[in-house]
């Protein structure tokens, strides 16, 4: 059985008091508290990210060589959301390749949707992200694959090029690792309507799930995950398939009003569950190559000049720890009765590290 079909806010909720042993289980969730946003605050969050990407980049290549970014065409933000879709598809093919199952395929999709709600592809292009965002899933969905022979079959991909954005990528996923799926919400749909009063036959049953569960595929290139419940966007894609029998679950829940949210997804993963255009990602990723954050490519001038003021704010920060030891060593007391403000200063650095 799924949970009923609720409406969303497009803000989380705030707290009112009342046990959450009386909520849904999903409420509950990091998904529910931290990954969920109304349409205008993604694009928001969307366009903030691109700007500020653009303007620290435009800065870097002035500070290099004054005037070098003049001619430069950067990405906008909808053309960074097209080659992240495109390789929500290159996950899509992979999983087919491994053969992985269907948990760690819309796994890996919500963890390269996610990261680039932190980021932006021209600090990280979608390619590597992809497949550390992929390898990740295999992990914790319990499906794990060795790296040698993850890496051994996907052409011009070496270890390095997954495990050096491992941790960047758990970090931005805040290591939320659990993940609630639409295709699990869509199978206890299914299960609820062979229960229902002079049920459909069990072909015409099939027939409709097996539909349905390609509008889901279709709804994960969408930002439906990010607006709507597991089960909103499971009811939509039934509905999609077969909006008769979509109705008759609705009524045999007594959540019609469902009905009325689901349209609005319904509209989404029709107009914008299409696959980009190869040639216009084509453009993108060739002006990408332009516009890329020449920090972030190893052995730039850039690279290099950011690594060796990285390491002498490392080496800073490690002499003023250093000090703010020995000071506390000296000046508190040696039986740690209490902690003097040097120690606390020493545990505000250990965090920032």
């Amino acid at each position: 059985m799924i949970m009923a079909v609720e409406t969303l806010p497009s803000t989380p909720p705030q707290s009112d008091g009342q046990s959450s042993s009386k909520k849904p289980i999903y409420e509950g969730s990091t998904q529910f508290r931290n990954w969920r946003f109304s349409a205008a605050q993604l694009h928001a969050t969307r366009t903030s990210l691109n700007a500020g990407a653009v303007a620290a980049i435009r800065h870097t290549f002035e500070a290099n060589s004054p005037g070098s970014s003049s001619d430069i065409q950067f990405l906008t933000a909808e053309e960074e959301i097209l080659l992240v879709k495109l390789y929500v598809t290159k996950i899509t093919q992979l999983c087919g390749h491994f053969r992985f199952p269907e948990e760690v395929e819309a796994t890996a999709v919500s963890y390269l949707k996610r990261f680039y709600l932190k980021n932006t592809v021209m600090d990280w292009h979608p390619k590597n992200v992809m497949l550390t965002a992929l390898f990740l899933a295999t992990k914790t969905t319990n499906h794990p694959i060795s790296l040698e022979a993850y890496t051994s079959n996907i052409p011009r991909t070496a270890p390095s090029d997954v495990l050096d954005l491992e941790f960047l990528v758990a970090q931005s996923l805040a290591f939320e690792f659990a993940i609630w799926h639409v295709h699990r919400a869509l199978w206890g749909l299914w299960l609820d309507l062979q229960d229902l009063p002079d049920p459909p036959s069990t072909e015409k049953l099939q027939q409709c799930y097996d539909t349905a569960l390609q509008h889901v595929r279709t709804s994960r290139m969408t930002d439906a995950d990010l607006i709507y419940t597991p089960s909103q966007i499971a009811l939509a894609c039934m509905s999609l398939a077969d909006a008769d029998l979509a109705a008759r679950w609705a009524r045999s829940k007594d959540a019609e009003a469902a009905l009325d949210i689901i349209e609005s997804i319904k509209d989404l993963i029709k107009g914008d569950g299409t696959v980009p255009s190869v040639e216009v990602v084509r453009e993108i990723d060739r002006r990408l190559r332009l516009c890329k954050n020449p920090e972030k490519v190893v052995g730039s001038k850039a690279y290099l000049a950011k690594k060796e003021q990285d390491e002498k704010d490392a080496e800073m920060k490690r002499a003023k720890k250093a000090d703010l030891t020995r000071k506390a060593m000296e000046e508190s007391d040696p039986f740690g009765t209490e902690l003097s403000t040097e120690a606390q200063n020493i545990a505000e650095l250990d965090e920032d590290d």
